[in-house]
This record gives structure tokens, C-alpha cells and sequence, in this order.
């Protein structure tokens, strides 16, 4: 990824913002890498609110509710390297192609973004070079160290999704999501549908395309790696209790496909 030149008028954060990369465990000797592109809802201090209402900035047009609990719990159980992204998809999505007409959006569902509108190619810039690309810098290089140290790598993005879409229940507690490589997802569904309890969703309630997704196509497929999306159903890990319910289901079945994975040697 190219980095963009800019004045220092166009520098975005400053002064008493954290830095856009949030980590747990770097250590982890789990081939599970963990990435959450939609962990936080932070925003820099430059952009104020965006325009936005403060209850509109605590739902799901601005992050992923509940997955942050469920990817620091997971990431410790698993003993796996987590990689987060602290600002809110609304200064820009983490999953999303930067040429996207969604990677800076003015409209999320049905809520304007004001200062998203007709901003300049130096801001646009700006949010590209201060937040999108360390976070998926950061993603490289701790690909490259596994690699390089041999270290089996399986990458796991984490997400959470509305129960209520446009006004359509949604039915499913969880999802698999996937484009070209099937491995690890089908191993996946087989788990969580044999849990008994749970509506699964095989490519629901999204699918990942390289049109609309960004970390698992790039750092994922373009790299050969296994890999999967997960989305669950926001209600579930709304609270802590929720949120380590779930990792704790999570470990347990992630635990029992790296067995799979080593015995059908896709992890030498």
C-alpha cells in the first residue's frame, strides 16, 4: 500500500489521540491470527462528532457492538495475536477498499454523516495514511514475522451484526463468511451446527467479495492464507457476561479445528 504524501495541514491526529492499533497478545503461539476491523468507536478529537448524535455513535453504523469483549477474551483463551482497529468505521472503514464510495460514507443505513461530506483529497488522505494503513500495516508485518518464522497462521476476522435490518428480523446467532476459500468456513459450520442450539448462517447475513471487503481478500486470499469471517448477532454480546459466553464457544471449537487442521497437515 502506497503511502500518501500531505502538508502538515492535513495531518488528522494529534495531541490526546491514542493510536489507531489495538493489540492483545502479540506473542500468541496460536496459528489463529485475530483481526477486528470494527473494534472501536473512537473518534479524533480534529473531527469533533462528525455531525452525528451521540446515540447515533453508539450503534452499529459506527462500530461493531460487542465484538471488542469477544476478541480480547477469545485471543487470551486461544493464546492468539489479536490486531485491532480503536477508530470508529465512520472516519473510515477498515474494511472497506479506500476507492469504495463506503470507505469514508456520508450516509451509513439511513444517518447522515455531515463532515464526511466534500471533504478534500488531503483529508481523505490523511485518514487513509494515519488509521487505515498502520492498522493493516500492522496485519503485514505480523504475517511476515509468522511466516518468516514458519509459525502456522489462520486468519480470523471478527464482526458482529444488527439483529433488525431495514426492518427484517434476522434470524441467525452467528455466521461464516467466506469468498474463495472454503477450509476453514465449512469446518466452521460443521462445528457451530453441531452445537444444536444455534441458527448458522453459511455467507449470512453478509458474504465477502473483494468489492466490498478488504482485510480478508488482501491479507487472507492474496496471501494464501486459511481463512474466515465471523459475524455474531450483536444482542447475543451486548453485555460481558454474552461476550464471554461466546469466546468461551469459540475457543472451544477453534481449539478442536486446529486438531482438524494439523491431522489433515494443513497446518505444516
Amino acid at each position: 500500500m502506497a503511502l500518501d504524501t500531505a502538508d502538515a495541514t492535513d495531518q488528522l491526529l494529534g495531541r490526546g489521540d491514542i493510536p489507531p492499533v489495538h493489540e492483545v497478545n502479540a506473542a500468541g503461539t496460536s496459528p489463529f491470527l485475530l483481526t477486528s476491523d470494527h473494534y472501536g468507536r473512537v473518534l479524533p478529537r480534529a473531527l469533533g462528532d462528525l455531525g452525528v448524535a451521540e446515540a447515533e455513535l453508539t450503534r452499529h453504523i459506527a462500530w461493531d457492538i460487542g465484538i471488542a469483549g469477544v476478541a480480547d477474551r477469545l485471543a487470551e483463551m486461544l493464546d492468539a495475536h489479536l490486531i485491532a482497529q480503536h477508530y470508529s468505521r465512520l472516519v473510515i472503514d477498515c474494511n472497506r477498499p479506500p476507492a469504495a464510495v463506503s470507505s469514508i460514507p456520508v450516509m451509513s443505513e439511513a444517518t447522515g454523516v455531515p463532515r464526511n461530506e466534500a471533504i478534500s483529497e488531503g483529508e481523505r488522505g490523511a485518514r487513509r495514511r494515519e488509521i487505515f494503513e498502520p492498522y493493516h500495516h500492522r496485519i503485514d508485518a505480523a504475517i511476515d514475522r509468522r511466516l518468516h518464522a514458519k509459525q502456522p497462521t489462520v486468519l480470523v476476522s471478527l464482526h458482529s451484526f444488527t439483529p433488525v435490518y431495514a426492518g427484517v428480523a434476522r434470524p441467525w446467532h452467528i455466521g461464516a463468511l467466506y469468498n474463495r476459500d472454503t477450509v476453514l468456513p465449512q469446518l466452521l459450520l460443521k462445528h457451530l451446527r453441531a452445537e444444536g442450539d444455534l441458527v448458522v448462517g453459511d455467507n449470512e447475513p453478509y458474504a465477502v467479495s473483494d468489492l466490498t471487503d478488504y482485510t480478508i481478500p488482501v491479507h487472507g486470499e492474496a496471501r494464501g492464507l486459511i481463512n474466515t469471517g465471523i459475524e455474531i448477532r450483536q444482542d447475543l454480546i451486548a453485555d460481558q457476561s454474552g461476550q464471554q459466553q461466546w469466546a468461551e464457544r469459540l475457543a472451544r471449537i477453534f481449539a478442536e479445528i486446529e486438531v482438524e487442521l494439523r491431522a489433515e497437515r494443513l497446518l505444516d
